[in-house]
């Protein structure tokens, strides 16, 4: 099996190369710079074949697939810097990245007749409620220009292909790239003080996880839309940084025993530029009624992701 990758400089990206090679896959990487901008850990994705593409030019997204040839394309490159696309000058790139750089690849695939994975956000909902957000859900109303864009990338996937998976995700970390764990470990080593807000709810996803789920899912022809968390239950963003900073310090850096996390709603936090959704449950359990294995919870996510990275 032959898999194109796109957003390989990024967390999912990165990891799902690495999944391709041990499983003895052809992977193939790709994102907008010249070379593999990622991570240098001295893992498989360094030296794995890696071609340039910019997802927003119609022209080259047509030539490398007509030229790679890929069984499957694993979509993971997208804008994702939430509040920065409410910018008015960033608009237009974000939309060519999430919304029409997503329909050319569909457009190509279903040429090609490969299949096609594409990754999506919680962000498509509105996040109100209390009720986990069903895969299958068509209520779509987003918040920001971010969910806003990942939605047109979603409709234009299953609009154009049959073969696929949408695999919609949430409050991501991994090892290549940057991401609210990183960011909480920084700031502990300064601020004995962190005011966190513990009213949006959801579930982290560990990119090193959910790769192998994602590669399982191409080995079959199980298509269509998917939540995929880890598993271990939903929480607030101020439990996830508590849980990081008990582990942090069980692994041996006792200098985060001094950080206390404030929990604050996002009323008092203050106003970020994109609305976020208080409600960011996913519903998970079709991937086990389809034969795949659920994630593992993110409490043991972040153990081993602690023993990943350096801090």
């Amino acid at each position: 099996m032959k898999v194109l990758v796109t957003g390989v400089a990024g967390q999912l990206g990165h990891d799902v190369m690495n999944e391709l090679a041990k499983r003895g896959y052809e992977g193939i990487g790709s994102d907008i710079k010249e070379v593999y901008s990622g991570i240098s850990d001295g893992t498989a994705v360094e030296t794995m074949p890696y071609v340039q593409m910019d997802i927003t030019d119609r022209a080259c997204v047509e030539k490398i697939l007509r030229k790679t040839k890929p069984d499957v394309v694993v979509h993971c490159a997208a804008w994702t810097a939430v509040d920065l696309a409410e910018d008015e000058d960033k608009k237009p790139l974000v939309h060519a990245i999430n919304a029409d750089g997503t329909k050319y690849i569909a457009d190509v695939c279903k040429e090609l007749d490969c299949k096609m994975v594409y990754i999506s956000t919680d962000y498509v909902f509105d996040g109100q409620g209390t009720e986990p957000w069903l895969p299958d859900c068509k209520d779509y109303k987003p918040l920001n220009v971010y969910g806003e864009t990942k939605l047109a990338g979603e409709l234009a996937v299953s609009e154009t292909l049959e073969k696929y998976f949408i695999v919609r995700i949430a409050w991501v970390f991994g090892k290549n790239g940057k991401n609210f764990i990183k960011t909480m470990l920084n700031v502990g080593k300064t601020h004995e003080l962190l005011t966190v807000v513990d009213d949006q709810i959801g579930t982290p996803t560990y990119t090193l996880d959910l790769a192998t789920l994602l590669v399982d899912m191409i080995e079959t022809e199980k298509y269509g839309y998917y939540h995929a968390t880890n598993e271990g239950g939903y929480i607030s963003w101020a439990d996830f940084a508590k849980e990081i900073f008990r582990q942090a310090v069980e692994a041996g850096h006792s200098e985060y025993e001094k950080v206390t996390v404030k929990p604050v709603t996002t009323a008092q936090y203050g106003a970020s530029k994109a609305k976020r959704p208080f409600n960011s449950r996913l519903d998970k359990s079709k991937l086990a009624e389809n034969g795949f294995t659920p994630l593992p919870t993110w409490q043991d996510a972040v153990k081993r992701y602690l023993k990943e990275i350096e801090f």
